[in-house]
């Protein structure tokens, strides 16, 4: 394994080390997270770890919208109506048992699906308590989710990426660069009996977690993930004991991927007296072999600063900028863009599950689990139809009206985006084209995801609807461009626009988002009256109401010097405040566009 630590690891051999360590203890480092798409090096990969997993090992693949009856099991519908009793069927958990869970776009997983996977995970056994069964099935298994997003919103759940100890992206791999596995599944059968012998020293530990902590790591299952990547390091390498490369390795694997913040610099240090120099070896003396070609000072530092520096070391220089310039790594949040909000109901729209009702309203029944609900009442049934009176050979199913079981759907509704943009004097005179740009790309914006775009200006003494909700955008960048500017503000009006404008785009089943782009000085009254303090009550007024319609709302304070009355302004309406003084129109609209993510 020594020279598996040098820096100059190619990204193949970094994933190629990562399914050996993982095939060590697929259970104790918990799984892999591979950022790839379908293809090649992501199937080569793939079947590197499944030769290098014991032969007896399962690996089964997880469908992405899979029941919780077949994740988790539940009743074997065709053996208790056989049978005539509750007959309990394995689920894919249970059947992964040490072995390993293959999630395809594992991006898209369900904040639910990723919740059970991630319990059973942490309780080593499936708690099944559904369709009449009470029972705990053990299961120990490793999970390798492959994250196949398109695009950096597109990530896989928080809830079981803090689980998984390496995080992988092969995109950057080409064929070419594809080399022969470090290990043979030999290597890891004698791992796997080593493991258990494997220790830890206490500098070992203090090392791995202050590396995390110094990188901004606030889970503590990191370190413990990273721990078990050392031992798994170690006995990958026919060694009882945990040594300092095994913990740089895991470093370097675990700690790194996850950095939030840079450590700091020497030069940040603040400064110490500088201890006496040494005393001088006498010359007879010879150095370890091991430490000949090692620089004095290299030697001279704490463990966990040389463990920190092979983390940093693995840092790609992009992920380097940003974390200096305070972005941290990539945002963990769902999907960005302005998706409308879910809404539930039994028509239409993606299955999530089912729920005991009748059938009225359009209601979907489902015949499966309808019969789920049923079968354990059979015998009963049977037995009470008999003692009525009824015949033996009509005696099929009994199917009551408790038993059945309506289809709920989940989808997510139509987005419409309202723009009011502010093009009275003041704002003409500053940033009335930077805020028409702007508009104009997250109009294009809008339109590529298909949402529908609303315009209202407001100048002089009214604010007007320029444009009504559309998916024209043409029709939208023809009434921008036509735009003029100067005269009042009148803020107070065009609140209450948008508010009106939102009320209806709601009783329409959509989800509307208002973008305000404006200085925050109004001078216009609601009766078209002039004067700054009359107009700014009134407009405050309007917020608090425009507020009570709970929606998201974008305050964005176009003015040269931004003024406490912007900020009031968007305090009172719940808006997300953006000052953007100097801003051009490309930042004016990435900005918008990142804070309606």
């Amino acid at each position: 394994m020594t020279e598996t630590m040098a820096p100059e690891l190619t990204p193949w051999a970094l994933a190629s080390i990562a399914a050996g360590l993982f095939a060590v203890d697929p259970q104790g480092c918990g799984g892999v997270a591979v950022r790839a798409h379908a293809g090649p090096v992501r199937d080569r990969w793939l079947e590197q770890l499944r030769q290098l997993l014991p032969a007896k090992a399962p690996m089964r693949r997880l469908p992405l919208h899979i029941a919780d009856g077949r994740l988790l099991g539940g009743l074997d519908l065709a053996a208790t109506l056989k049978a005539g009793k509750p007959i309990a069927e394995r689920g894919l958990l249970a059947e992964c048992d040490g072995g390993v869970a293959v999630m395809a776009m594992a991006e898209r997983l369900t904040s639910s699906t990723a919740g059970r996977v991630a319990a059973v995970m942490d309780a080593h056994e499936v708690v099944l308590e559904r369709d009449g069964l009470g029972m705990r099935v053990p299961t120990r298994f490793g999970v390798v989710a492959l994250d196949e997003g398109m695009s950096e919103e597109e990530q896989v759940p928080d809830v079981l990426m803090d689980r998984l100890a390496f995080h992988m992206d092969l995109i950057p791999i080409a064929v070419r660069d594809m080399d022969e596995p470090l290990w043979t599944s030999e290597d890891v059968t004698r791992a796997r009996a080593i493991l258990p012998e494997v220790e830890v020293s206490d500098k070992i530990l203090e090392a791995l977690c202050g590396t995390a902590r110094a990188l901004g790591i606030a889970s503590l299952r990191v370190p413990f993930l990273a721990l078990r990547a050392a031992r798994a390091a170690a006995a990958l390498d026919g060694r009882n004991q945990v040594a300092e490369e095994d913990a740089a390795l895991a470093a370097r694997l675990v700690l790194a991927p996850r950095a939030t913040m840079l450590p700091p610099s020497e030069e940040e240090m603040p400064e110490e007296q500088e201890p006496p120099p040494p005393e001088e070896p006498p010359e007879e003396e010879q150095k370890p072999e091991d430490q000949e070609d090692q620089d004095p000072a290299e030697l001279d530092k704490p463990l966990e600063d040389r463990v920190l520096e092979a983390a940093k070391a693995s840092l790609p220089a992009g992920l380097l900028a940003q974390l200096q310039a305070g972005l941290g790594a990539r945002s963990r949040s769902s999907a960005a863009g302005k998706a409308g909000a879910l809404q539930q109901g039994n028509r239409r729209g993606r299955p999530i599950g089912t729920r005991r009702g009748e059938l009225r309203a359009g209601a979907r029944l489902n015949v499966i689990e309808t019969l789920r609900a049923a079968a354990p009442w059979q015998p009963l049934r049977r037995a009470q139809a008999l003692a009525d009176g009824s015949s033996p050979k009509s005696l099929r199913v009994h199917v009551r009206r408790d038993d059945f079981r309506i289809t709920r759907f989940k989808q997510r509704t139509e987005t419409t985006t309202i723009f009011a943009v502010d093009a009275s004097g003041s704002a003409a005179l500053h940033r009335l084209a930077e805020a028409k740009g702007a508009v104009e790309l997250l109009l294009a914006d809008c339109y590529i995801r298909r949402d529908r775009v609303g315009l209202i200006a407001f100048r002089g003494v009214q604010a007007d609807l320029l444009l009504p909700p559309t998916r024209s955008l043409v029709r939208a960048k023809r009434s921008l461009a036509g735009l003029p500017g100067g005269g009042g503000t009148p803020l107070a009006s065009a609140i209450d626009a948008v508010r009106e404008l939102a009320e209806s785009v709601k009783r329409r089943g959509e989800t509307p988002v208002a973008v305000f782009l404006t200085d925050g000085r109004a001078n216009i009254a609601r009766d078209g009256s002039q004067g700054r303090s009359k107009a700014m009550e009134d407009a405050l007024a309007a917020a608090k109401e425009l507020a009570a319609e709970q929606l998201k709302i974008i305050l964005v304070d176009t003015s040269p010097r931004p003024q406490r009355s912007g900020q009031e302004l968007a305090m009172a309406m719940q808006a997300q405040y953006l000052p953007l003084p100097h801003a051009d129109a490309a930042t004016l609209s990435s900005a918008v566009q990142t804070a309606s993510s």
